[in-house]
């Protein structure tokens, strides 16, 4: 089995080299300094891409767009300077995380999003929702939060997928134990 490949987009070169530093040997990484270089770097083999959302030419939001139309399915965790908006509501990733990133938060990401590679598309939709939800709950306060019919309508499809999510987690306590105790673990992370 081939190691996961992970894809790693920063335009300050000192940075997108910490983070090469942070992954662990068991992955093959792909490094880009810039929007257009990384596009050059995707296909369908990278499994998780790593990015920095506000980069000069092409921003993060525009790779990810850009990443999505093409039909790659690989995880996309924003890693930025940015503070999420409501914004984050339209875009596309699994995961934001805030700058700066220490080790372990970048190391756990990764693990996490490509934990999530197994388990289909209901739960990345799930787990992507939540992660939303929370980050934004974390960054905007309940007025501006109360105020946005998006924001409902992202609660609500959360709670849908959660059922989903739980639907699905039965089927696969039925397959092995071993296997539900992870994913438990998974959904439990999810919800925090």
């Amino acid at each position: 089995m081939s190691p996961p490949i992970v894809l790693v987009v920063d335009d300050q070169p000192n940075v997108a080299e910490a983070y090469e530093l942070f992954l662990p040997d068991e992955y093959e990484t792909r490094v880009a300094t810039g929007g257009e270089a990384a596009l050059e770097l995707m296909d369908a083999d990278v499994d998780v891409v790593l990015l920095d959302r506000r980069m000069p030419q092409v921003t993060g939001d525009e790779v990810l767009e850009r990443i999505r139309d093409a039909g790659y399915d690989a995880r996309v965790a924003m890693v930025t300077a940015v503070d999420p908006d409501l914004d984050v509501l339209e875009l596309g990733f699994d995961d934001y995380l805030v700058k700066p990133v220490d080790r372990e938060t970048f190391q756990r990401t990764l693990e996490r999003l490509l934990a999530r590679s197994a388990y289909g598309d209901e739960l990345r939709a799930y787990y992507a929702a939540v992660s939303k939800l929370a980050v934004l709950e974390a960054h905007k306060s309940g007025e501006e939060l109360a105020a946005s019919a998006a924001y409902d309508d992202l609660r609500e499809r959360a709670r849908e997928r959660g059922e989903r999510a739980d639907e699905l987690l039965e089927e696969l306590l039925s397959d092995t134990a071993a296997n539900a105790q992870g994913f438990r673990g998974l959904l439990e992370a999810a919800t925090q």
